[in-house]
């Protein structure tokens, strides 16, 4: 009879320190840091939940939940990206979207352009002129036309058509041309001359062409001096055919329009060869009457000295 209270006792003993260690759990469980893993941070759901009709044990409480989320900022959500991480060599190149691509290819070096003016440009364009690409004198300004003139090259050269000289460019330009000589860095003429007509060929000759409005004074078959002109306008047309020189008055006023006609060179009726001062002011935008106007006064003056009374006249396309 007196041994049965003491394995009650004993018996309660156990009870109350399995109780205590049940509770020393839960404590670890509830105090888990952001170090935690996952199923540490979870609330004990993984023991089977006590039927309806018993009462919760009271040596195994739910952890709050405040003990059961960290104190620290949220982590992340995984649906967000990282932004790029390019090496520190490169820089981003943004693309047509915004967003950066790979990085840029190297740098090539345009040695002319458009708005550049130099010696190498006029150059340039005399080497182009060699080829046919370019139709004009060499002004060292490199403007549009000169652009289309180095795109058709590049397009025959299978290079890419930038319109724009770079170290290849130029090599390539360079191995198929010469070095231009004095007078096609400085040509008489803006426009280019056109071939010159057969009448012209033999004698002394002031070969006029419309198709590139030039003239030529020629000597045997050889371009002594050549110039711009321009001719009459479609009320007033300057007359073709072969002609010869009438006449030379040094200073002349037309009777007609009352315009000064420096250095003329009549050849047919009152059609005459002479310098304009409104074709050097003002160029093709206007148009004679019927005479050749020259702009270059200086060239004029000097063919005027050479040209003989009854030298031909060919007036051609």
């Amino acid at each position: 009879m007196h041994r049965r209270p003491s394995a009650i006792r004993g018996g309660l003993l156990a009870a109350a320190a399995l109780a205590l260690a049940t509770g020393c759990a839960a404590q670890v469980v509830g105090t888990a840091g952001p170090a935690a893993s996952p199923a540490a941070r979870e609330p004990a759901a993984a023991v089977s939940p006590t039927p309806a009709s018993a009462s919760p044990s009271p040596a195994a409480p739910s952890p709050s939940p405040s003990s059961s989320s960290p104190s620290s900022s949220p982590a992340p959500s995984a649906s967000a990206s990282p932004s790029p991480v390019l090496p520190a060599s490169a820089s981003p190149v943004e693309g047509g979207d915004g967003k950066p691509t790979a990085s840029a290819s190297p740098v090539v070096k345009v040695l002319m352009a458009k708005g550049t003016e130099s010696e190498r440009v006029r150059e340039l364009q005399a080497r182009l002129r060699q080829l046919g690409h370019f139709h004009r004198s060499p002004t060292a300004f490199y403007g549009a036309l000169t652009a289309e003139a180095v795109s058709g090259f590049q397009e025959e050269r299978g290079l890419p058509a930038t319109g724009a000289v770079d170290g290849t460019t130029w090599e390539r330009l360079t191995a198929v041309t010469r070095r231009p000589t004095p007078d096609e860095l400085r040509p008489q003429t803006t426009n280019e001359l056109d071939a010159p007509d057969p009448r012209c060929m033999t004698g002394r000759v002031l070969c006029i062409s419309k198709e590139s409005r030039t003239l030529a004074w020629m000597i045997d078959g050889k371009v002594v001096s050549a110039m711009d002109v321009r001719f009459g306008s479609v009320n007033t047309p300057t007359r073709e055919g072969t002609f010869k020189v009438d006449r030379k008055e040094r200073t002349w006023t037309s009777t007609l329009y009352h315009s000064e006609m420096p250095y003329s060179m009549f050849f047919s009726r009152g059609q005459a060869v002479h310098y304009s001062a409104d074709f050097a002011a003002r160029g093709y935008n206007g148009g004679s009457h019927g005479c050749v106007n020259v702009r270059d006064k200086a060239r004029l003056a000097q063919v005027f000295e050479q040209v003989r009374v009854g030298d031909k006249v060919v007036v051609h396309w």
